[in-house]
């Protein structure tokens, strides 16, 4: 099917700089910490499927967001079989940690935005021949903040969603450096850190 990819994260990502990604964690626990983040003011949940039975927690989350209107996101989609998981728990987009094109076609088959992960300049420009504008990059406190400059002039029509240990305090560092959105995991499970984040 024909998919515009682009488009589905320009408006999903519009406004907002953080994602909390919850993983591994029972379904109760993760709709709690996700309603705290959308009471503060930040829309954007990944739950991770990479694991069997974490689909569990995924669904949960998919229904505490939808009287708000809220998508929730599938992470660790790198398989047919996870792009179907996705699909069964009723997320809106998929996100992988790597770049395949299977998975990439699987998913947006399956009405799935997908946001592919890639690490180097080879996968950026094939994500991008593939017709994704939007890619995760991972681990992005492994390739630094200098890893997005440096990919916006080759690529300035790419953007960047940098997941991987940054912390909240690099936050402005990585946004400055040309990531759009940070993706964060436990350190959002801190309240100092979220307040950190709206203040």
């Amino acid at each position: 099917m024909t998919f515009d990819q682009g488009e589905f994260f320009d408006r999903l990502f519009a406004g907002q700089r953080v994602m909390a990604i919850w993983r591994g964690l029972p379904a109760d626990e993760t709709v709690a910490l996700s309603e705290r983040v959308w009471d503060a003011g930040f829309d954007l949940v990944e739950v991770p499927i990479g694991k069997p039975g974490q689909e569990a927690a995924l669904a949960a989350a998919v229904n505490a967001a939808a009287p708000s209107g809220r998508a929730v996101g599938a992470g660790t989609v790198v398989s047919a079989g996870h792009v179907e998981r996705a699909a069964a728990a009723g997320a809106a987009y998929t996100i992988a940690p790597g770049l395949n094109p299977a998975v990439l076609e699987a998913s947006h088959a399956a009405g799935l935005p997908h946001l592919p992960g890639v690490a180097t300049a080879s996968e950026v420009g094939l994500a991008r021949d593939l017709g994704c504008t939007w890619v995760k990059v991972f681990p992005a406190s492994t390739l630094g903040p200098d890893w997005f400059k440096a990919m916006h002039g080759p690529f300035p029509e790419m953007k960047f969603v940098a997941t991987g240990g940054v912390g909240p305090d690099e936050i402005d560092t990585y946004i400055e450096a040309g990531a759009s959105v940070i993706g964060m995991g436990s350190a959002l499970a801190d309240p100092t850190n979220l307040a950190k984040l709206v203040g």
